[in-house]
């Protein structure tokens, strides 16, 4: 078994908050093995010195569409199911190499994806897949212009979601979902920006659609991830017991009450409005969705900020689409310039790790965890910068004790 020592390390303890300098630490095989100053080399071991390099957890995004390779999501599904996959693998390798490490998809990725990551067949995130999300008739992910009334659901056409109505059809789409393995279910509380059809202030499903997902989905020890914005539809949700609210921008007090109520988690997405606001038509983005941007744009930081204050699980999201996510790490500084840096790291390693059931397995450097690790030139805690340049900071990736890239030469 493989057995690396890195050394002169400063090691971030996401979960103080804090920098421990001048420490050591084993993995054997993918796992962390110990952590201290004092630690000896086993007879054998690949010996990595970082001389001051911080070392941190590999990071967590809780909302991509490795899927979505063009923001007209509304042409997904007439895609080459092979052509798309392709596409996703070139994205998860970017991915990856940006330092993510692993990345939950509430839309759009399945099992095949998920078993190539996992049998080594391509390089990309460890994959917690939610399968398609599911939306009423009419709803965010009900791609069809208002003239098309056939819809083709087939599980291999490579669009993000599946259009269900009522307490039956909702629970026979929530258990194929879960039937290939889906790790979550992801449904749709509320209008969206990229939907050609529904308002963003509209509420989408019966709260009695909502509970049977719900039972679903707790019946086989998974949750449901919600995507809402306004109040109106986070509260519904949380009160049906959706477990993560996807986006949130427009929370008010009430929904931070229920958050804290349910120990429900806030997944923010900012960077997506602001890249959409500048470069979404290039991208494909159709200009009724960038009429509707704004109305989200500008009310996320508050959103965010508010629920922070309270002490809402917050995990980190981007949610990008096409060539946009090339931006997936700047939702770092996006979120710096409102909370403190080790909180905006704790929601892409612990907080995160939380979310997804994970926590003594990823985003802490402690024994017995999976050894999904980043060498950093800098300290992210003092500048969040450091890491939206992994091109000149980001030294070293390991993903489950494989190292992935190498730039420290040694």
């Amino acid at each position: 078994m493989t057995e690396t020592l890195f050394e002169r390390a400063n090691v971030l303890d996401t979960a103080a908050g804090t920098l421990v300098r001048d420490q050591r630490v084993l993995v054997r095989g993918n796992t962390i093995e110990a952590v201290g100053g004092d630690l000896q080399a086993p007879a054998g071991a690949r010996r990595i010195d970082l001389a001051g390099k911080t070392l941190m957890p590999g990071l967590i995004d809780c909302h991509v569409h490795v899927n979505a390779h063009s923001a007209d999501l509304s042409g997904l599904g007439d895609e080459s199911p092979a052509y798309v996959a392709i596409k996703a693998a070139n994205e998860m390798r970017d991915m990856l190499h940006r330092g993510f490490t692993t990345v939950r998809d509430p839309g759009g990725a399945d099992f095949g994806l998920h078993q190539a990551v996992s049998e080594g067949l391509i390089d990309g995130p460890r994959l917690y897949f939610g399968g398609k999300a599911l939306s009423q008739t009419g709803g965010h992910v009900d791609m069809r212009p208002r003239g098309r009334s056939v819809r083709d659901d087939h599980q291999c056409c490579p669009d993000l979601g599946l259009v269900c109505d009522g307490v039956d059809e909702v629970r026979r789409a929530a258990r194929e979902q879960l039937r290939t393995g889906a790790f979550h279910i992801k449904i749709m509380l509320s209008g969206g920006v990229a939907s050609p059809t529904d308002r963003i202030d509209s509420t989408q499903f019966s709260i009695d659609e909502i509970r049977a997902i719900v039972d679903e989905a707790e019946a086989a020890n998974r949750y449901v991830a919600g995507h809402a914005y306004t109040a109106r539809a986070i509260n519904r949700g949380l009160t049906a017991g959706v477990r993560s609210i996807e986006h949130g921008n427009l929370l008010d007090e009430s929904s931070v009450d229920l958050f804290l109520e349910h120990d429900a988690f806030l997944v923010p997405t900012l960077v997506t409005y602001q890249r959409m606001a500048v470069e979404g038509a290039e991208h494909g983005l159709p200009a009724a969705s960038i009429a509707k941007n704004p109305i989200v744009l500008d009310a996320g930081l508050h959103a965010l900020e508010l629920a922070h204050r309270a002490g809402v699980n917050i995990c980190y999201g981007s949610d990008l689409l096409g060539g946009m996510r090339r931006h997936q790490l700047r939702e770092f500084t996006i979120r710096g310039a409102v909370i403190p840096a080790a909180d905006v790291l704790r929601s892409a390693t612990t907080t995160a790790a939380k979310l997804l059931n994970e926590e003594d397995r990823l985003g802490q450097i402690i024994p017995g965890a999976l050894a999904d690790l980043l060498v950093v030139d800098g300290d992210p805690l003092t500048d969040l910068e450091v890491l939206t340049d992994p091109e000149a900071n980001l030294q070293l990736i390991m993903q489950n004790g494989d190292i992935k890239s190498d730039r420290l030469g040694s």
